[in-house]
Protein backbone atom coordinates (compact mmCIF):
# COMPACT_ATOMS: atom_id res chain seq x y z
CA UNK A 1 0.00 0.00 0.00
CA UNK A 2 1.64 3.17 -1.25
CA UNK A 3 -0.51 5.38 1.03
CA UNK A 4 0.42 4.13 4.33
CA UNK A 5 3.40 5.43 6.03
CA UNK A 6 6.08 4.11 8.34
CA UNK A 7 6.67 5.17 11.55
CA UNK A 8 6.09 4.00 15.08
CA UNK A 9 2.43 4.25 16.97
CA UNK A 10 2.06 6.70 19.91
CA UNK A 11 1.47 3.38 21.97
CA UNK A 12 5.15 2.38 20.92
CA UNK A 13 6.82 5.97 21.99
CA UNK A 14 4.97 6.39 24.93
CA UNK A 15 6.33 2.65 26.25
CA UNK A 16 10.07 3.57 25.42
CA UNK A 17 9.27 6.75 26.97
CA UNK A 18 8.24 4.67 30.02
CA UNK A 19 11.44 2.83 30.30
CA UNK A 20 13.80 4.99 29.62
CA UNK A 21 12.17 7.21 32.70
CA UNK A 22 12.14 4.05 34.84
CA UNK A 23 16.20 3.47 33.53
CA UNK A 24 16.57 7.27 34.91
CA UNK A 25 14.82 6.72 38.44
CA UNK A 26 16.69 3.95 39.00
CA UNK A 27 20.37 5.42 38.45
CA UNK A 28 19.27 8.47 40.39
CA UNK A 29 18.56 6.83 43.66
CA UNK A 30 21.60 4.56 43.06
CA UNK A 31 23.80 7.64 42.84
CA UNK A 32 21.80 9.07 46.14
CA UNK A 33 22.46 5.85 48.04
CA UNK A 34 26.05 5.66 46.98
CA UNK A 35 26.66 9.26 48.74
CA UNK A 36 27.18 8.06 52.11
CA UNK A 37 29.48 5.36 50.58
CA UNK A 38 31.64 8.58 48.72
CA UNK A 39 31.53 10.96 51.30
CA UNK A 40 33.43 8.34 54.23
CA UNK A 41 35.68 7.14 51.50
CA UNK A 42 36.66 11.11 50.76
CA UNK A 43 36.79 11.80 54.59
CA UNK A 44 39.32 8.99 54.60
CA UNK A 45 41.28 9.78 51.81
CA UNK A 46 41.98 13.22 53.44
CA UNK A 47 42.81 11.85 56.52
CA UNK A 48 45.12 9.48 54.97
CA UNK A 49 46.64 11.96 53.19
CA UNK A 50 47.37 14.34 56.73
CA UNK A 51 48.65 11.65 57.72
CA UNK A 52 50.76 10.61 55.03
CA UNK A 53 51.39 14.43 54.96
CA UNK A 54 52.92 14.05 58.54
CA UNK A 55 55.20 11.69 58.17
CA UNK A 56 56.51 13.37 55.32
CA UNK A 57 57.18 16.64 56.70
CA UNK A 58 58.74 14.86 59.69
CA UNK A 59 61.41 13.18 57.17
CA UNK A 60 62.19 16.33 55.46
CA UNK A 61 62.05 18.63 58.64
CA UNK A 62 64.02 16.31 60.78
CA UNK A 63 61.27 16.74 63.38
CA UNK A 64 58.73 15.19 65.26
CA UNK A 65 54.84 16.01 63.72
CA UNK A 66 51.92 14.55 64.88
CA UNK A 67 48.31 14.68 63.56
CA UNK A 68 45.71 15.59 66.31
CA UNK A 69 42.15 13.92 66.14
CA UNK A 70 39.31 15.80 67.93
CA UNK A 71 36.98 12.99 68.56
CA UNK A 72 34.04 15.34 70.08
CA UNK A 73 33.68 17.81 67.03
CA UNK A 74 35.14 15.09 63.91
CA UNK A 75 38.03 17.24 63.84
CA UNK A 76 42.28 16.64 63.01
CA UNK A 77 44.66 19.32 62.93
CA UNK A 78 48.56 18.94 62.20
CA UNK A 79 50.82 19.97 64.39
CA UNK A 80 52.93 22.55 61.71
CA UNK A 81 49.76 23.89 60.39
CA UNK A 82 47.29 26.36 62.11
CA UNK A 83 44.27 25.45 60.48
CA UNK A 84 41.23 22.28 61.72
CA UNK A 85 40.16 19.88 58.99
CA UNK A 86 36.62 19.03 59.80
CA UNK A 87 34.99 15.71 58.80
CA UNK A 88 31.49 15.02 58.45
CA UNK A 89 29.18 15.12 61.70
CA UNK A 90 27.91 12.15 60.92
CA UNK A 91 30.76 9.93 60.72
CA UNK A 92 31.66 8.40 63.99
CA UNK A 93 35.88 8.32 65.08
CA UNK A 94 37.46 5.68 66.80
CA UNK A 95 40.76 6.02 67.93
CA UNK A 96 43.40 3.24 69.52
CA UNK A 97 46.80 4.22 70.08
CA UNK A 98 49.00 4.41 73.31
CA UNK A 99 47.40 5.83 76.27
CA UNK A 100 50.22 8.65 76.73
CA UNK A 101 49.27 9.94 72.82
CA UNK A 102 45.93 11.15 75.03
CA UNK A 103 45.98 14.73 75.65
CA UNK A 104 42.25 13.93 77.48
CA UNK A 105 39.18 12.02 76.66
CA UNK A 106 38.20 13.69 73.55
CA UNK A 107 41.86 14.46 71.26
CA UNK A 108 44.40 11.73 70.68
CA UNK A 109 47.01 11.84 68.70
CA UNK A 110 49.67 10.00 66.04
CA UNK A 111 53.15 11.00 66.13
CA UNK A 112 55.53 10.99 63.19
CA UNK A 113 59.64 10.99 64.34
CA UNK A 114 62.35 12.11 62.59
CA UNK A 115 63.45 8.48 61.51
CA UNK A 116 59.87 7.60 59.56
CA UNK A 117 58.62 5.79 62.53
CA UNK A 118 55.68 6.51 64.11
CA UNK A 119 54.05 6.07 67.52
CA UNK A 120 51.60 4.07 65.52
CA UNK A 121 47.60 3.69 65.81
CA UNK A 122 44.36 3.35 64.32
CA UNK A 123 41.61 5.12 63.01
CA UNK A 124 38.16 3.87 62.29
CA UNK A 125 35.57 6.07 60.55
CA UNK A 126 31.64 5.00 60.80
CA UNK A 127 28.87 5.83 59.10
CA UNK A 128 25.57 3.48 59.28
CA UNK A 129 26.84 0.27 58.51
CA UNK A 130 29.92 1.30 56.36
CA UNK A 131 33.51 1.40 57.49
CA UNK A 132 36.95 2.17 56.89
CA UNK A 133 40.21 1.44 58.84
CA UNK A 134 43.16 3.78 58.52
CA UNK A 135 46.30 1.63 59.96
CA UNK A 136 49.23 3.55 60.84
CA UNK A 137 52.37 1.00 61.43
CA UNK A 138 54.57 1.92 64.29
CA UNK A 139 57.77 1.04 63.17
CA UNK A 140 57.53 2.37 59.13
CA UNK A 141 54.96 5.16 60.17
CA UNK A 142 53.32 3.09 56.91
CA UNK A 143 49.60 4.19 56.55
CA UNK A 144 47.08 1.85 54.81
CA UNK A 145 43.30 1.51 55.41
CA UNK A 146 41.07 -1.34 55.11
CA UNK A 147 37.32 -0.97 54.23
CA UNK A 148 34.45 -3.13 55.72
Amino acid sequence: MPGRSRGFTLIELTLVLFIVVLGFAVIGSNIASGNKSSQLKAASRDLMSALRYARGQALIAQQEIAVAVNLADNSYRISNRDKDYALPSEIELTLVIAQDEFKNDEIGQIRFYPDGSSSGGRITLEWGELMRKIDVNWLSGKVSYAEQ
